[in-house]
C-alpha cells in the first residue's frame, strides 16, 4: 500500500493544544466495523459498550520528564543552551539521548544541568547522531528529574502544559516513557471504577512509549517502513485476565495502540498470552490479521503515520478515512489531548 492512501487534510485548529477540564468529557466517535455507522457521542458513554466479562487492557507507564536544558561544564556564561532528550535508558546511568544542537557535543563533553543537580558526560555517539551520555549525581535520578526535568510534548503542541499531571494517565505506574498513550487519559479514576462495578476485568500492560511514535514514514511503500522498538512487560496474572474473557467468548479491548502492540506481538495462533517481557518492533497495517485484540479504544492520530495504518488495519482503511472526514467537518479535536474514536468489531452478546 502507498503512504498517501492514509493522508487527509486536518486544519490546524483542530489539533488539541491543551487538555479539557475534565478528561472523561471529551467527545467520542464510536464505530461499528459490521454495520459500518459512526456515532457521536461523550467519553464517559464508553461504559455503555463494556460487559460483564469483557477485559479492558490498559498501559500503566508513567511519562517521565524527559528534556532537559544544560550548558558545557566549561561555559563561564552558565546559559542554558544545550537541549537534551532522554529516549531510552541502556543501565542505571547510561541514556541514549537526542541532543541539539549536536555539533557543540562530542565525546568527553561534559554538561551540567539545572543548578548543578545533575552532570553527564558523553561517552558515544550512535549512527544516527544520537548521544549516549552517562550521568552523575546526588540522590534518586527521577526526583531531579522531577525537580528540573521538562515533559516532552509532541511537536504539534505549541502550548505550555500547565499541569504536568494532564500528559499522565490516572493509572500511570512505571517510569521509562518518552510520550503518554494518549487513548489512556480520558479515562478518571470515578469511570474506571464504575466500568469495573460493571464486573470488567481490567488488565494491565506496561509498554514504555518512545519518540519513534512520531517519527515519520519516509517511504511510499509502507511495507518498507522500519518500525522503531519499545520496551514491554505483561505478567501472568494480568495475561491470565485477558485469556479468560477469550474462553468466555467476551470482548479484548485495548485501550489505545501501545496496549494493542502488545497483546500482539505476544498471542499465540489462538489469541492467548503468557508473561512475557522484551521489545517489540511489531508494524500492524492493513492485511494484519489480529489474533487477541477485539476492539480499540484509541485518538486521533496524524496523516500517513504507522498509527492510522494500525487502525485502518481493524476498521478497514476506506471506513477509517470516511470516519476522519466525518471528524474534521465535526470538528472533533485531533492527536494527544484530542478526542477519542472507539473501534468495535465485536459487539456486545
Amino acid at each position: 500500500m502507498k503512504l498517501t492512501d492514509f493522508n487527509y487534510e486536518l486544519p490546524e485548529e483542530l489539533i488539541a493544544q491543551s487538555p479539557i477540564e475534565k478528561r472523561d468529557n471529551s467527545r467520542l466517535m464510536v464505530l461499528n466495523t459490521k454495520t459500518k455507522t459512526i456515532e457521536h457521542k461523550i467519553f464517559k458513554d464508553i461504559i455503555d459498550y463494556l460487559e460483564k466479562g469483557d477485559c479492558l487492557v490498559i498501559n500503566n507507564t508513567k511519562v517521565i520528564p524527559a528534556r532537559l536544558y544544560g550548558y558545557k561544564k566549561e561555559d563561564e556564561s552558565k546559559t542554558a543552551n544545550l537541549e537534551i532528550l532522554l529516549l531510552k535508558q541502556l543501565e542505571e546511568n547510561k541514556w541514549e539521548t537526542l541532543v541539539r544542537p549536536g555539533k557543540k557535543l562530542r565525546i568527553g563533553a561534559e554538561i551540567v544541568f539545572g543548578q548543578g543537580e545533575l552532570e553527564g558526560k558523553i561517552i558515544d555517539i550512535l549512527e544516527d547522531g544520537n548521544r549516549i551520555i552517562e550521568f552523575r549525581y546526588n540522590g534518586i535520578f527521577n526526583e531531579i528529574l522531577d525537580k528540573i526535568g521538562v515533559m516532552p510534548l509532541p511537536p504539534y503542541i505549541k502550548q505550555k502544559l500547565e499541569q504536568n499531571d494532564r500528559y499522565q494517565t490516572v493509572y500511570a505506574k512505571y517510569t521509562g516513557s518518552s510520550a503518554a498513550p494518549t487513548a489512556g487519559l480520558h479515562f478518571t479514576e470515578e469511570l474506571l471504577e464504575k466500568i469495573k462495578q460493571k464486573g470488567v476485568l481490567i488488565a494491565t500492560v506496561t509498554l514504555h512509549v518512545g519518540l519513534g511514535t512520531f517519527r515519520p514514514v519516509k517511504v511510499q511503500n509502507i511495507e518498507e517502513h522500519n518500525m522503531h522498538t519499545e520496551h514491554f512487560v505483561i505478567r501472568q496474572e494480568e495475561a491470565d485476565k485477558i485469556n479468560n474473557a477469550k474462553k468466555s467468548g467476551k470482548r479484548v479491548i485495548a485501550v489505545g495502540t501501545t496496549s494493542c502492540r502488545v497483546i500482539e506481538s505476544i498471542a499465540d495462533k489462538n489469541g492467548f498470552l503468557k508473561e512475557t517481557e522484551g521489545d517489540t518492533n511489531i508494524f500492524i497495517y492493513p492485511g494484519y490479521k489480529f489474533k487477541c485484540l477485539d476492539n480499540l479504544i484509541t485518538n486521533f492520530h496524524l496523516p500517513e503515520s504507522t498509527l492510522i495504518m494500525l487502525v485502518s488495519a481493524l476498521a478497514g482503511r476506506e471506513y477509517i478515512m470516511e470516519a476522519y472526514r466525518e471528524a474534521v467537518k465535526e470538528k472533533y479535536r485531533f492527536f494527544s489531548f484530542g478526542d477519542a474514536m472507539y473501534i468495535e468489531t465485536k459487539g456486545k452478546e
